[in-house]
This record gives C-alpha cells, structure tokens and sequence, in this order.
C-alpha cells in the first residue's frame, strides 16, 4: 500500500469524467488503499491548456474541486525550484508538463497514476 499517489493529468480528467471505473482494478485497489492522492500543479496548468484547445469543456478548478470532494486529493507542495530542478533529468520527454509530473513524483518516491506509455517506459513506480 503506498501512503501517497501521484496522477497526471490524463488520470485526473478521465476520474473526473468516468470516476473510479476509468482506470483498472489494481489502479483502482492502489487508489483506495492510499492516504494521499496528490497532483502536480503543472496538471492543473495542463488542464488549462486543454480547455483553451477544446479538449476539455471544464474548468480545472472545476475538476480539481469535484475531486478533492470525492477523494483524498491535493495538490503537491513541493518547492518549484526543486522539482524544477529534477526535471532537467527527464531528458525522455520534450513536454513540460510530464518532466515535471514525473519530477514531483520521482522526488516524492512515490507511485504515479499514468496511462501514458512513454511516461511508464521512464519511470518505474508509474502504473496504469
């Protein structure tokens, strides 16, 4: 059981959108069992962009604030500058957005909820 999960952003927006049911059973187990669920603030950075593009009809406060009602979710406090930092080793990816989701995660040890392939090539706690 991890204490604390991390999600990226495609998680957040399909929990928000299918709940619990869009993810597997064991992503759905690790989930529950957890104390914490925590996202980058780079998801909601992210999810802004999406809504400018039309990708998503919601505002990520909306998102952010449904969830954090229905679960254990807040969002990282890690110093920037940190995280930021330890990005710069995420030498796999171009996007911003996944160094620093995985950056957050990679510092905090913990499991990051991802359906993205490249994201679970590169770092080995991201499931799906």
């Amino acid at each position: 059981m991890a204490a604390v999960v991390h999600l990226d952003t495609h998680a957040v927006v399909l929990l928000y959108a299918q709940g619990p049911t869009a993810v597997s059973a064991a992503a759905r187990t690790v989930l529950e069992d957890s104390d914490r669920l925590v996202v980058s603030p780079m998801v909601r950075l992210e999810m802004q962009y999406l809504q400018e593009i039309g990708r998503l009809s919601v505002t990520p406060l909306s998102v952010l604030d449904y969830l954090t009602g229905v679960l254990p979710l807040s969002v990282c406090d890690q110093s920037f500058a940190h995280v930021a930092r330890s990005a710069e080793q995420e030498q796999w990816t171009r996007d911003p957005f996944d160094r620093l989701i995985v950056a957050a995660a990679r510092r905090a040890k913990a499991p990051l909820l991802s359906r993205d392939r490249r994201i679970t090539q590169h770092y080995s706690q991201a499931f799906w």
